[in-house]
């Protein structure tokens, strides 16, 4: 359903590109058609910034403090944004378009356990690309789902992970799998953990998931997104019952990697989640994180259990 959404939506930005450079050519004097395209597609994309642009000025508003190690000076705020406008326009005006996987050469038993990828709110396995590559050059195997609808509520997924891990664990002959989810696919694994019990996972490894919600889901709709909300500065009521039903041993299966510079978590905090492990990070956006190389290098030891490897990253020591 996304991947037609999006189609659509790049296909209106695509006319509108060349309703501009019309009006560029006939009511403004542009004579170049070339510099017409130009300057309506340098629009377009001065629109998309503005988006992200708000994000993070609204993110940082309502954030939580960065530590003093990993602050940003003005060089490396302009790399944090061009880094997050780059993922925001590469996933969703192509990546999300087509979604497909990268094969990992083959199944064999020395390979470690297999990975379920759970993508985000309004996003889809298109979303994992960099990292399903990575996982297919270390003959991992891998599948992504689709959570569908967009709207529904976070428990009305649990059904389709449940069905995903059962195939992935028939397919490679494992008894547990990994989970690797992204932003809100992160509560969805913590719910199905609620609902089936960690007897099939090994892992869960969330990427920028707002465990104690966002200001920012205000902006968006779905029942989904207002679970995900913070009311008068406090997780919602739906995140609480969740948190609450968790043990200590539930939560040392689960490794929550985030950002100080999440852009939708706000605050960023709100993703870090006690008794997990968590690993931070700075300088990265909210749709950069599973692209980073710095992030994509943390998950693979994270999936291979290369724990030794795998030490809480301190933010200045990475390029």
């Amino acid at each position: 359903m996304i991947a037609r959404i999006l189609r659509w939506l790049m296909l209106l930005q695509v006319l509108a590109v060349l309703a501009v450079a019309y009006l560029a050519r006939q009511a403004w004097g542009v004579a170049s058609p070339v510099l017409a395209l130009l300057l309506a597609a340098a629009m377009l994309l001065a629109v998309r910034a503005l988006i992200v642009a708000r994000n993070f000025w609204e993110s940082r508003r309502q954030g939580s403090p960065v530590p003093p190690a990993c602050q940003l000076d003005a060089l490396g705020a302009a790399r944090l944004f061009v880094g997050e406008l780059r993922a925001t326009l590469w996933t969703s005006s192509w990546g999300m378009l087509r979604p497909r996987l990268h094969a990992a050469d083959g199944i064999a038993a020395g390979q470690g356990l297999p990975v379920l990828l759970v993508h985000g709110y309004v996003c889809n396995g298109g979303y994992w690309t960099k990292l399903s590559r990575e996982l297919a050059q270390a003959g991992i195997v891998h599948k992504a789902i689709d959570l569908e609808p967009i709207d529904a509520s976070i428990d009305g997924y649990v059904a389709q992970v449940e069905q995903a891990l059962q195939a992935l664990c028939t397919l490679t002959g494992k008894p547990q799998a990994i989970i690797v989810a992204h932003s809100m696919g992160g509560l969805v694994a913590r719910a199905w953990l609620r609902h089936y019990g960690a007897a099939r996972v090994a892992r869960i490894i969330t990427i920028g998931t707002p465990h104690h919600g966002t200001a920012l889901a205000k902006l968006a709709a779905g029942t989904n997104a207002r679970q995900m909300s913070r009311i008068d500065g406090a997780p919602s009521g739906w995140l609480t019952q969740l948190a609450a039903s968790e043990t200590e041993e539930t939560r040392a299966l689960i490794t929550s990697i985030y950002s100080h510079h999440d852009n939708i978590v706000a605050p960023q905090s709100s993703a870090h989640l006690p008794g997990a492990r968590n690993l931070a990070f700075g300088g990265i956006g909210h749709v950069a994180l599973a692209s980073d190389a710095r992030v994509l290098r943390q998950l693979l030891a994270e999936i291979t259990i290369k724990y030794e490897a795998a030490q809480p990253p301190s933010c200045p020591h990475f390029p």
